[in-house]
């Protein structure tokens, strides 16, 4: 069964697309046509190689990302139907027609080809690596190979949830402080562009002294408004030179050393990388991947060449037969808490429980030291807007006291 990309008008003249699985085109103009569709053209959706197609491909479909809730809520789907015991390739094509996300509904149509004609699910999902990381594909290989892939998808999409949600929590705690910023920026530029300059030349008709904080504030004008295209250019240069530097190997390594070593922001950065170890691990580990290729997996998930290179350094001892506790510890990254965990649950043969523990004790002190920082971080960025936003009130305000005490 092959998947067609068509385009058509319904019953009412309204031009409508969309995509249509079927055996042949012929097919698939009948099933529109039942549905009220008159066909005005129809083609052929062609894997390449890479795992994209080669009709029908759009700008769109390069741009747009699949979200991590849209995986989520695809691998919770296809865990339940797996679990109900319904074939791999039927299961692959009720979740076909459930699908309305339109680049995700093509990879799954592609996903049951692959099947279809004889790969299996992890190797079918390998050629869309631009959708479904190593982390997900391996667990779905581990899955198909213990013969209990509806446990494993169940587990993966946990997973992505759980990070979901603590990535929209990190996200929603910082938006206000950051309207906040936005809004203090905008109503200084405008002061200081707008307002600042008529005034001043109000003020040099006058042949006094200005006050200090007038003449601090005529100074920052006069700045802002022959130099701002430099400012701009300065910016956009530095952050580009940022960039660069932060891809080079060295470069990552220190920017990352940076992060951790800042004052409470690096410890929330720490945390939410050993979170992110311990997760992805634990998870690993429970859907049966092997230590070495679940450790090789998480050094390519924890977005932190500190901690990368200290898994790296502990693959390497592991191979030679150390635990994974000795060479995490030696590496000064990982805190002592984690490291007793984990000592304990490589004892107790419960490594994977452990971890997820460990998982959800950081997530929770993430959450509640974010719930903490944006609590004071607000009244402080309201006292500094307030502040600031007086300081050129009053700039202004000054000398027009002293004017009218002249005038009077």
């Amino acid at each position: 069964m092959a998947v067609y990309t068509w385009i058509g008008y319904s019953d009412k003249g309204k031009e409508t697309r969309g995509m249509i699985d079927a055996d042949s085109p012929r097919e698939a103009k009948l099933k529109l046509r039942a549905q009220g569709i008159f066909v005005s053209s129809i083609s052929e959706e062609l894997p390449s190689e890479e795992g994209f197609t080669l009709k029908g491909v759009s700008l769109k479909d390069i741009v747009v990302r699949v979200k991590t809730e849209d995986i989520a809520v695809m691998t919770r789907q296809l865990s339940t139907l797996v679990g109900a015991s319904i074939p791999l390739v039927d299961a692959l094509s009720a979740l076909y027609e459930q699908i309305d996300h339109p680049l995700l509904k093509k990879v799954i149509a592609q996903i049951r080809e692959a099947v279809n004609e004889g790969l299996s699910l992890a190797d079918a999902l390998s050629q869309h690596k631009r959708i479904f990381p190593d982390l997900y594909i391996n667990m779905v290989r581990s899955g198909e190979a213990s013969g209990a892939l509806d446990v494993v998808l169940l587990r993966l999409a946990e997973f992505l949830e759980g990070w979901h949600r603590l990535r929209s929590k990190i996200s929603a705690a910082f938006v206000y402080p950051i309207l906040l910023f936005v809004v203090c920026i905008t109503v200084l530029t405008y002061l200081l562009t707008a307002v600042v300059p008529k005034v001043v030349d109000m003020f040099e008709t006058m042949n006094q002294v200005l006050p200090l904080p007038t003449r601090i504030l005529i100074g920052v004008s006069d700045i802002l408004g022959k130099t701002w295209y430099l400012i701009g250019i300065a910016i956009i240069v530095g952050i580009y030179l940022l960039m660069r530097w932060k891809a080079t190997e060295k470069g990552a390594l220190r920017y990352d050393k940076w992060r951790m070593s800042m004052p409470i922001f690096g410890s929330i950065y720490r945390k939410i990388g050993i979170a992110r170890f311990a997760r992805t691990l634990g998870t690993l580990l429970a859907s049966g991947v092997p230590i070495l290729e679940a450790m090789s997996i998480v050094k390519t998930v924890v977005q932190n060449r500190v901690m990368e290179a200290a898994i790296t350094d502990a693959i390497s001892e592991i191979m030679d037969g150390s635990s994974v506790a000795v060479p995490l510890k030696k590496s000064g990254v990982f805190p002592p808490i984690i490291i007793h965990m984990i000592a304990v649950g490589e004892k107790s043969g419960r490594l994977e429980d452990m971890l997820l523990k460990a998982a959800d004790a950081y997530e929770d002190d993430v959450e509640t030291t974010i719930a903490a920082l944006t609590s004071v971080l607000e009244p402080v960025m309201i006292l500094i807007m307030g502040v600031t936003v007086g300081f050129v009130v009053m700039a202004i305000l000054f000398p027009m006291l002293e004017m009218s005490q002249i005038i009077r």
